[in-house]
């Protein structure tokens, strides 16, 4: 996971059969409706599994589906949103939250209520894993590390393929800058922070921006000293110390 290596998420995908991967996946949020009924027009994405296949496709699940599943293609599709709430489950240990749109203060984080998993530290595999990728070496995001404890964060890269890639694709070998802008991969990144007692998730999505790693990471490192900095503002102003100055 550190290193994001798609050899590994391929394995896991094949271990647990999609079935099992699409429940754990709509278990943490996707596939559904984040803010169920408060906008039209905002999409449930879609997690497949055997049933769903036989049923919209009118054929049979392939192992090959279930590989590609395993590192977030094929059928997969989701949104920002989606993928922030899935990131704040696993930052808060895996309790279901069902987010809220605030004008004021009054119970702005939401609640924690049932755990999302049987075993508390699956989760924490995870939550290190996200570490390693953000602040150890090798990390596929380990150039937008925070050292600061208090700024600290936790995150995983990701890439969006827009286009089939070609035999001739893999021999050019191009750089993202080399092919045209309505084919490079969308960037993708998720973080939570500060990760000893995390109270933000993120999740930044750049169309057509290529690594996830390279244009994404970067975005998250300037946001969270951004949001923590201005947490300590929010924090003085409800406790109306700037009275004290």
């Amino acid at each position: 996971m550190k290193q994001s290596c798609d050899t590994y998420f391929y394995e896991v995908a094949r271990r647990l059969g999609v079935d099992r991967l699409s429940l754990t996946a709509k278990e943490f949020g996707l596939g559904k409706k984040v803010f169920r009924d408060i906008f039209d027009n905002e999409k449930k994405g879609l997690v497949p599994n055997t049933e769903w296949k036989k049923n919209a496709l009118g054929k049979n699940w392939v192992l090959g589906e279930t590989i590609i599943t395993g590192i977030g293609q094929g059928f997969i599709q989701t949104t920002p949103i989606q993928l922030c709430l899935m990131t704040a489950q696993i930052a808060n240990g895996g309790y279901k939250i069902y987010p809220k749109i605030v004008e004021k203060d009054e119970n702005q984080y939401g609640d924690k209520f049932k755990p999302l998993h049987k075993k508390a530290q699956n989760v924490k595999i995870v939550q290190d894993a996200m570490f390693s990728s953000t602040n150890e070496v090798r990390g596929t995001s380990f150039r937008s590390r925070l050292n600061d404890p208090k700024y600290q964060f936790a995150g995983k890269t990701g890439t969006s393929q827009v286009k089939k890639i070609t035999e001739r694709d893999r021999e050019l070998d191009l750089e993202t800058s080399q092919i045209p802008y309505e084919e490079r991969d969308h960037a993708l990144y998720v973080a939570f922070g500060p990760y000893k007692n995390p109270r933000y998730a993120l999740s930044i999505i750049i169309e057509h921006g290529g690594s996830g790693g390279t244009v994404a990471a970067p975005l998250a490192k300037e946001l969270f000293k951004m949001i923590i900095d201005r947490h300590e503002i929010r924090k003085n102003y409800d406790n109306k110390k700037y009275l004290e100055i």
